[in-house]
Order: structure tokens, then C-alpha cells, then sequence
């Protein structure tokens, strides 16, 4: 008999250590950072991602990966539009602080820069190297996440060129720009 949490031999891992061995080897993927944005009535929501990928030219689309029971993941029902910002080099703490968990709901962008985007009403974080703002296209559960997928409105490069964020190693570290 197998000792409790240990597979049978030819089995694999079990699942929590398959989890933990899976998480330690994706953080060596550097993974851009980003926030992901959107208004509903006069609240901003926002979160840091690092799922987030070009998923299409013709039409432009893109697509994040957002937590199930995350606030984000709630208002999308009934928001269609939001926002990705290419975080900067100088955005860690923004990065930070939008990824911390059992953050309040009201004020989350208190004390970070930004303005609205025209086409989603989003907000756009000013420390970016661009933004792109969408209209969702279709939601679809993967797991504990579900992958969002929009159609590009509109995308516009940032005034900076400071480098990014990457994700890389259970961190959040500065990639230099040029």
C-alpha cells in the first residue's frame, strides 16, 4: 500500500507534488508583466498578469489567463471591454501591489498614474510601454483559470522605452530596455 500522498510506482507524481514540481518549473519561463483593467460604473478593477499573449493579426486579438475567483474574472460578466498596460521598468510596485491578494476592491489604482483608454473607459496605467484595449471575444475555463480571449479596439505605444517587467523565478525583475 502506498504511503499517503505518494503515487503508486508507475503512476507519476502525485498531485500536489505534480503541482509544486509544475509551478517551480513554469517560473523559469520569464513571462512579461502586465495589468489588466476594467471599469465597471465608476469602480476600476485591476490585476497584475503574466498569462497574457497576441493571439491573432487579422483580426488583432490577444488573450490573459485570469484566476476563477478573482474579482477581474467577476466583473468580466458584465463588462465586455478592458485594457492590458505593458508595464515599464519603473512599475514594480504598481505590479506588486495589483497582484497581492485580499486587496481591497475599492481604490485599487489610488496613488498609481493612469488615465482612461477611449475605446474600453479602462484604465491604462501611465508607467507602460504601450496599451491595448479590448472587447472580449469568448471566455473559456482551463483549470482554476479562464482564458479570456478579446478583439483588439485599439493599441498604442507608451512615451517611454525604459525596458519591462518580467516575471521570472517567483519574482518580478527589471528587463533593461535599450
Amino acid at each position: 500500500m502506498p504511503e499517503p500522498g505518494v503515487a503508486p510506482a508507475g503512476a507519476g507524481p502525485a498531485p500536489e507534488q505534480l503541482v509544486d514540481r509544475f509551478r517551480t518549473t513554469m517560473q523559469r519561463l520569464p513571462s512579461g508583466v502586465t495589468v489588466v483593467s476594467l471599469r465597471q460604473g465608476t469602480t476600476d478593477y485591476a490585476m497584475t498578469a503574466t498569462a497574457v499573449a497576441s493571439v491573432s493579426l487579422r483580426p488583432p486579438m490577444v488573450l490573459f489567463c485570469v484566476h476563477t475567483d478573482a474579482r477581474v474574472r467577476e466583473v468580466l460578466d458584465e463588462v465586455d471591454t478592458w485594457a492590458i498596460s505593458l508595464l515599464d521598468a519603473g512599475a514594480g510596485v504598481a505590479a506588486e501591489r495589483l497582484a497581492s491578494p485580499g486587496r481591497p476592491a475599492l481604490g485599487q489604482l489610488l496613488g498609481i498614474a493612469h488615465h482612461r483608454g477611449a475605446a474600453s473607459g479602462a484604465a491604462l496605467l501611465d508607467a507602460a510601454q504601450g496599451w491595448v484595449e479590448c472587447r472580449t471575444a469568448w471566455v473559456k475555463n482551463a483549470g482554476d483559470h479562464d482564458v479570456v480571449v478579446g478583439e483588439v479596439l485599439d493599441a498604442r505605444l507608451g512615451p517611454t522605452a525604459t525596458g519591462g517587467l518580467v516575471h521570472h523565478l517567483g519574482r518580478v525583475r527589471v528587463l533593461p530596455g535599450r
